[in-house]
């Protein structure tokens, strides 16, 4: 907000999350968080919630802490990605460990080069 950003928060969507589910896509949705999209915002350790229109029709938003995927400006695309967390936590973790521990010929992966980039899911 303060660069003049819009700033977006993609959510994992589960049991525990209220949103809209018209605009659920892949199990995530990307909220816009600007201040004229959103009234009674309240972000703590634990909770996002929000009131917030989609197609005219006002929802009440609640989103566990542990659901934020990421949040970014919608203009670079620039912003900060989270670990998941919760339930599916350890079966991402454990899908991801299964033969990531070492490239062709055992040697340990390479990092990537250059800035990590987030991408806009829509």
């Amino acid at each position: 907000m303060d660069s003049g950003f819009t700033p977006y928060l993609t959510v994992r969507v589960d049991h525990r999350t209220r949103v809209p589910q018209g605009f659920v896509k892949d199990g995530q949705i990307v909220l816009n968080m600007a201040p004229s999209a959103v009234r009674n915002l309240n972000m703590d350790n634990d909770w996002v919630t929000f009131s917030a229109r989609f197609g005219g029709v006002s929802h009440m938003i609640e989103v566990p802490m542990a659901n934020v995927l990421a949040i970014y400006a919608r203009e670079t695309g620039e912003g900060m990605g989270f670990a998941a967390e919760g339930e599916n936590a350890d079966l991402a973790q454990g899908d991801a460990e299964i033969g990531a521990d070492t490239a062709p010929g055992g040697e340990p992966p390479k990092p990537p080069r250059g800035r990590p980039q987030l991408t806009v899911v829509k």
